[in-house]
């Protein structure tokens, strides 16, 4: 699935920031391609409005 940063981490605690990190993510605008696993779930749900994701 695709998955794109739509804001800024700005603001965002230290766990956020490192989930966004730890995905693959380095600025606005910025997609990179994940796999559909219950563990990258678990990180977009918790940084889901941060992020736009693509089935």
């Amino acid at each position: 699935m695709k998955v794109t940063q739509v804001k800024s981490t700005n603001g965002a605690d230290k766990s956020q920031l490192a989930t966004i990190r730890s995905l693959g993510l380095r600025r606005i605008g910025h997609t990179v391609e994940v796999k559909e696993t219950p563990q990258s779930k678990g990180m977009l749900h918790k940084v889901r409005h941060l992020v736009k994701t693509d089935g």
